[in-house]
């Protein structure tokens, strides 16, 4: 695996995020996902597919409403 040498401390990475909005928190989130998991990445090829192929259901479909 490439490691890769970070002039920060991982206190000063906490305090950043810990400052960033909600979506940029969550996108941060799923972009350190994405690149440390193989399965995560997987897992959104899949969703994108059967999104394409219009193999979803809405929300009203699942639980009603």
């Amino acid at each position: 695996m490439l490691q890769l040498k970070v002039p920060i401390s991982t206190d000063e990475i906490i305090e950043a995020v810990k400052k960033m909005n909600k979506a940029d928190r969550e996108t941060f989130i799923e972009d350190l996902l994405a690149i440390t998991s193989p399965e995560y990445l997987q897992s959104v090829k899949e969703a994108r597919a059967e999104y394409k192929t219009g193999r979803i259901k809405s929300h009203k479909e699942i639980f009603g409403g």
